[in-house]
């Protein structure tokens, strides 16, 4: 009852101070491999010395409880690493079973004193234990047992353990943000934002870091208010320096709002907090593509993999690479890495189906997005599956099966219908032509999401565009997208697994094409030429080359026109016959001869 559960409470305690600095549990791990031990073996006190040491750390603290009839004794010890010295220790009773996290506290207080943190700081950041966490013993169990598989065996084998812990404890904050964030990696949005309001209502009940942490995240994932999202983090680095967390998600956002620069800015600090953190590196690989610095791109992926810290985040960003440098074996080479493991293999598959679909190859690309959302199904993640045939539904919708889009829409919705769900739904729903549906689901977003920065600045306009194209009215399209020209070039959640869409500008294009203007619509299909980095194998770029030669044509200019059909015709070289883009495309070119 007591090992695991203690060493978290202590975990917990020590966690608020911002003079203290905990080494990562990862780190932990990564260590015993690099010892020839088995990763989430018990540490005996010589191999945590010995983890101490090869991480440069200052000090081990090591903690005992033993029984005295009833009453419990609680001892907790500092060591120097290097050289063994005992640093400080304490020692406390416990007069049940039921005073032993107050106990801990005590202790854990008297420690940090000891260890030399200011008496101002250790009163300012001292919630007790049963605050911070839990005052259930059997609940704190389970959530500790979550916390230490969770680097081992990934988000799903920890959801479990999680949802125990708030079965047994239903105000438990800290593992209802906990539970939201490994939703949210595993995709599965919606529970995310759902677990992580739950928090945010018990965000009482939690440490002052916490507070920040369960802050920062509801601002992100459940109201989508950026700004408000921003402060929280900043507010965070700011109270602990130490912390690489916010910086990370600072990072996200900033890249969210396409402001790619600054991200990769905050994602350096966060690698620098914690150089074995896997998902700041397979970030920073994203950002360098998206800046089109690819070289720096593969260097930032060698650097993971020397560190032995990869993610699926990583691997996803290096497919993008290969991609933008149209290195087939590179690509293959990240497929196989993902064959078999749950919340890579479906993501994977999803992004090579969008290669497909880039080339022109349709059949292929709903086959393996089948196979995507069969996988995601299999691992129980309903909401990604979805996702993904929402992906081939854009795809359907851009090449002119409007009908096919409609039902793989229909179909998606069926499975799954969250908030970043029906965004993707109510837009494929709009360029396939059900604009009907398409503004139910848009009003309906607009009313219980006022403040999504994202949703209001990018998605909605679009979609709304997209509406007033479908009815023919090309310059309400036009002043509807003016609401997207600060974001147009983010790489807003939902979207393309690897990259942005660029959807407002591909949506500007045609309305300009719509009222005529040639040259303007030039301009907007340039944008995603220009930005490869951004757009990568998302299906717009290429028919990106296409819209331009309209524009051109439209423009007087059919050498020009000519050039960019061509340059369609080349990408689209082993594209199925019989899409109707295509088909549409001959024609045109055809004239133009």
């Amino acid at each position: 009852m007591f090992d695991d559960t203690l060493k978290q409470g202590l975990s917990v305690q020590l966690s608020q101070s911002p003079f203290l600095n905990l080494l990562p549990e990862r780190k932990v791990i990564e260590t015993l491999k690099l010892m020839g031990r088995t990763p989430g073996e018990r540490l005996t006190q010589e191999v945590a010395r010995e983890i101490c040491v090869r991480t440069n750390s200052k000090a081990m603290l090591s903690g005992s409880i033993s029984s005295l009839g009833s009453q419990y004794v609680i001892g907790l010890k500092a060591v120097n690493c290097n050289s063994g010295d005992a640093l400080a220790q304490e020692q406390v009773e416990a007069a049940a079973k039921e005073q032993v996290l107050k106990a801990l506290d005590k202790a854990a207080t008297s420690l940090r004193e000891k260890l030399g943190e200011s008496l101002s700081s250790v009163q300012k950041y001292d919630a007790p234990v049963e605050q911070a966490t839990t005052s259930s013993l059997e609940a704190l169990k389970a959530y500790s047992e979550g916390i230490r598989i969770r680097p081992l065996k990934g988000d799903s084998a920890a959801l479990p353990l999680f949802k125990r812990a708030i079965e047994l404890d239903p105000n438990f904050a800290v593992a209802y943000d906990v539970l939201g964030i490994s939703y949210s990696n595993l995709g599965e949005n919606g529970l995310a934002s759902e677990n992580i309001r739950r928090a945010y209502d018990q965000r009482e009940r939690a440490s002052e870091r916490e507070k920040y942490r369960i802050s920062a995240s509801y601002y992100s994932f459940a109201t989508g208010d950026l700004e408000k999202s921003d402060q929280a983090y900043q507010q965070w680095a700011q109270a602990y320096p130490r912390d690489f967390i916010p910086h990370g998600n600072i990072a996200t956002n900033l890249s969210s709002l396409g402001q790619y620069e600054k991200a990769v800015g905050e994602t350096v600090e966060s690698i620098r907090l914690n150089p074995d953190a896997p998902t700041g590196y397979g970030n920073l690989v994203g950002l360098y593509a998206a800046l089109n610095r690819l070289d720096e791109a593969k260097s930032t992926y060698e650097q993971a993999l020397a560190r032995k810290s990869e993610s699926s985040v990583l691997h996803l960003n290096r497919y993008g690479v290969a991609f933008l440098e149209r290195d087939t074996p590179e690509m293959q080479r990240q497929l196989a890495w993902a064959t078999g493991k749950p919340g890579a293999e479906d993501a994977l598959l999803s992004v090579q189906s969008d290669t497909e679909a880039y080339a022109g190859r349709l059949e292929k690309a709903r086959e393996l997005s089948r196979q995507a959302a069969d996988v995601a199904k299999r691992n129980d993640q309903k909401e990604t599956a979805a996702l993904w045939l929402l992906n081939a539904a854009l795809r359907e919708a851009e090449a002119g099966n409007t009908a096919q889009a409609r039902q793989q829409a229909t179909s998606a919705l069926a499975l799954a219908s969250t908030r970043d769900l029906q965004v993707l739904a109510a837009l494929a729903f709009a360029r396939g032509g059900d604009t009907a549906r398409a503004q139910t689901i848009a009003d309906d977003l607009n009313k219980r999401e006022a403040l999504n920065t994202m949703l209001n600045g990018y998605w909605l306009p679009t979609i709304r565009a997209a509406i007033a194209l479908d009815g023919n009215h090309p310059e309400k399209a036009m002043e509807l997208l003016q609401a997207a020209l600060a974001y147009e070039l983010g790489e807003p959640p939902p979207g393309a697994q690897v990259g942005g869409t660029l959807y407002p500008v591909y949506v500007r294009g045609e309305a300009y094409l719509g009222a005529n203007q040639g040259q303007q619509a030039a301009a907007e299909f340039q944008k995603l030429i220009d930005h490869p980095g951004i757009v990568q194998n998302f299906m717009l770029g290429a028919l990106a080359h296409l819209q331009l030669g309209r524009a051109r044509a439209l423009s007087g200019d059919k050498e020009g026109a000519r050039k960019n059909y061509q340059d369609f015709f080349a990408l689209w070289k082993d594209a199925d016959p019989d899409i109707p883009v295509l088909k549409e495309a001959k024609a045109e070119y055809a004239k133009l001869k």
